[in-house]
């Protein structure tokens, strides 16, 4: 049996973890791996600090799909979670798409199913769907048009005044949305798990012991959270606000792996994640998902090229659509 036969049945059966890589240093291979195979590493800021660093391109939702979209590599390599990789093999069908573990999903893309909101688009015929892009590629194929949190406001006002929409899957997102626009939106029943894991009772006390801090949100969070925060904005937004600012203590409602960046960026600068309602490793709200690409995934998936990314051409021609008005929209 190949080396490539052998990948392919241990990642069947147990995933990379258990092939075995003694003496290797990971990312002297990947940087090398990747120029032999032209392929080019995209990371979204949730992943861990070591991909973030030797990423090609690191960005949110908007940024990553954009470069995603304009790529002359022949393999792209996606650290994130399945339905960024998924948006970037709908962009690219002749390319190579590979993810480091394909169980890494999205809680969000989860709580829309395929079926369900079929049905749900299927009675009210009158409404226009904008589906935020954290969603399977069926959901996006039932769209009229996919948006991020950094373009959502200037999609929803793309539409007449009177057009009634759909927005999914994101119901916190939907009702910022609907409070910054005036719409009346309806809005499917979905949430990320970690932009409601934020504790308002560990919060107080953060704020307590450090008042002179400004607390910036991502708008997937509560509502009770964007109350009393001073600036809510996409991944993008909050690293932008944080790098302006004059203020020089943060408490920052998003994905824990968001800090790297802003740290990187912001030396001088006191950058503090909103407390968790769970203890966990960091006492800050992090998702298992993004998290579980490590730098040994990433190298045996670039030299087995797997897992790939695939999806079905009668799908991806539906999916593409609402995705090119988007990126037609956000030049």
């Amino acid at each position: 049996m190949s080396d490539l036969e052998q990948a392919k049945l241990t990642l069947e059966e147990k995933g990379f973890l258990d092939i075995e890589t003694p003496n290797i240093n990971y990312v002297e291979e990947i940087l090398r791996l990747k120029k032999e195979k032209n392929a080019v590493l995209l990371a979204h800021y949730y992943q861990i600090d070591e991909i973030q660093e030797i990423a090609d391109f690191v960005g949110d939702s908007l940024a990553l799909a954009q470069q995603a979209a304009k790529t002359d590599a022949d393999m792209i390599i996606f650290a994130g979670v399945h339905f960024m990789a998924e948006t970037a093999k709908i962009l690219n069908p002749t390319k190579k798409v590979i993810l480091p573990d394909l169980k890494a999903g999205c809680s969000l893309a989860d709580s829309c199913p395929p079926d369900a909101f079929s049905e749900f688009k299927k009675q009210h015929p009158d409404h226009k769907v904008v589906t935020y892009i954290n969603c399977s590629a069926d959901i996006k194929a039932l769209s009229d048009i996919v948006c991020t949190s950094s373009n959502a406001r200037k999609i929803i006002d793309s539409f007449p005044e009177d057009q009634p929409l759909i927005f999914a899957p994101d119901r916190n997102l939907g009702a910022y949305l609907n409070k910054e626009t005036g719409r009346d939106m309806l809005l499917w029943d979905g949430a990320c798990i970690v932009h409601e894991a934020f504790s308002m009772e560990k919060l107080i006390e953060v704020v307590k012991e450090h008042p002179d801090a400004e607390l910036i949100a991502h708008p997937e969070s509560e509502a009770h959270m964007l109350k009393v925060a001073k600036y809510i904005g996409s991944t993008s937004g909050l690293l932008n606000h944080v790098r302006q600012s004059e203020k020089k203590k943060f408490i920052v409602a998003t994905e824990a792996g968001i800090l790297f960046q802003m740290l990187q960026e912001n030396p001088d600068k006191e950058i503090i994640p909103a407390p968790a309602k769970e203890d966990n490793t960091c006492a800050c709200s992090e998702c298992a998902f993004m998290k579980m690409n490590t730098l040994k995934k990433l190298y045996l998936c670039l030299k087995y090229e797997l897992p790939q990314i695939e999806v079905d051409d009668a799908l991806s021609a539906e999916a593409i659509k609402p995705i090119e008005r988007m990126l037609e929209l956000s030049k």
